[in-house]
């Protein structure tokens, strides 16, 4: 392990697992799970246009996603195991190949891609954070924004989203400064996930997109 990925895992602040899972969660993750985990660094061959969603929850976006456009190769970073085994399931299910799953931080992942190799980037209701002193664990810092225009192409997008106000202000706020996305954003649509219709009930989702200039 290099000192780069020792640097990332120390500050990685997330959940592992939750509740206990159930023996096909296990299963999958024995068998499904190292056929589908993405390799650092990854492999592109087999698909022109590669995007990436970054803590995919219950992975009902990203499933969704790569069912519509199979010919897109589409990877999820998402370390919490309870989600990933979801995400499993629909790969499964649908007979998706086109999808490939990071169970680590996705630091380490975007870290190891090549300039200009993502067509999109997703970052849907990420954690807030609210506190203060905890604003420095928000996953869209300045410095992120570098690592994502790096390996975006040009006229590729980021699309984030959020029902928390104040995040929602700080992203669309370094974005906006940031010289990668400095047009502004362009309209995004609302994206229904598992998480969005548990817990949104009076509180507005924002979605924003930024074009990589």
């Amino acid at each position: 392990m290099n000192d780069t990925t020792t640097q990332r895992r120390a500050v990685f602040y997330g959940r592992r697992q939750a509740r206990k899972l159930p023996a096909i969660a296990h299963d999958l993750l024995a068998d499904l799970l190292p056929r589908v985990r993405a390799s650092v660094p990854p492999d592109l061959a087999g698909f022109d246009s590669w995007e990436l969603e970054i803590g995919f929850g219950g992975g009902e976006h990203l499933a969704a996603r790569a069912a519509a456009h199979r010919d897109v190769g589409f990877f999820g970073a998402e370390p919490f195991l309870n989600g990933v085994s979801m995400l499993l399931q629909a790969i499964d299910r649908d007979r998706l190949s086109n999808v490939r799953i990071w169970p680590e931080d996705a630091r380490l992942l975007l870290d190891a891609l090549p300039d200009r190799s993502l067509g999109r980037i997703y970052l849907l209701f990420p954690d807030p954070w609210p506190k203060r002193r905890h604003e420095k664990r928000r996953f869209l810092q300045t410095e992120m924004l570098d690592v994502f225009a790096r390996v975006l192409r040009p006229g590729g997008e980021l699309r984030f989203a959020s029902d928390h106000p104040a995040l929602m202000g700080w992203m669309l706020a370094r974005a906006d400064a940031h010289a990668a996305f400095a047009g502004g954003p362009v309209e995004a649509e609302a994206i229904g996930t598992r998480y969005e219709r548990k817990n949104l009930a009076g509180h507005p989702a924002r979605y924003a997109a930024y074009r990589r200039l």
